[in-house]
């Protein structure tokens, strides 16, 4: 299966489960896997053979800064749904949500979820 590939978009916003992270607010990084055939679009060389990049850029940005979620898996989830339903030449998504300013005390790169969906999950 062909892919675009869309990594570490970085979004400033409101998830989590402790009070401060809904008042404060951190920062999270989004990486998708759009799984399409870019074959017609490859052929073509039209933007209207595959899926814009950046429309499902806007699309996550609203959604992830727009929401407030308390788990980052419902925020994962949350936006697979959301690209599928808008856009129905993608097949399967991966969708990585990482917090690399997570509450936990220690010394770490980041926490985070992976998700994959297929039209049929939603």
């Amino acid at each position: 299966m062909d892919s675009i590939l869309m990594k570490a978009m970085e979004f400033y916003a409101y998830h989590g489960v402790m009070p401060e992270e809904k008042i404060l607010g951190q920062l999270f990084r989004i990486s998708l896997v759009l799984e399409l055939d870019l074959g017609p679009a490859g052929r073509s060389d039209r933007v209207e053979d595959t899926v814009s990049y950046a429309e499902v850029y806007d699309e996550v940005k609203e959604l992830v800064e727009g929401e407030s979620f308390d788990l980052v898996e419902k925020l994962a989830y949350e936006i697979g749904a959301k690209v599928l339903r808008n856009h129905p030449r993608i097949q399967g998504i991966e969708v990585v949500v990482e917090k690399p300013q997570a509450p936990v005390k220690g010394h770490f790169n980041h926490f985070g979820v992976k998700v994959c969906l297929r039209p049929s999950d939603i």
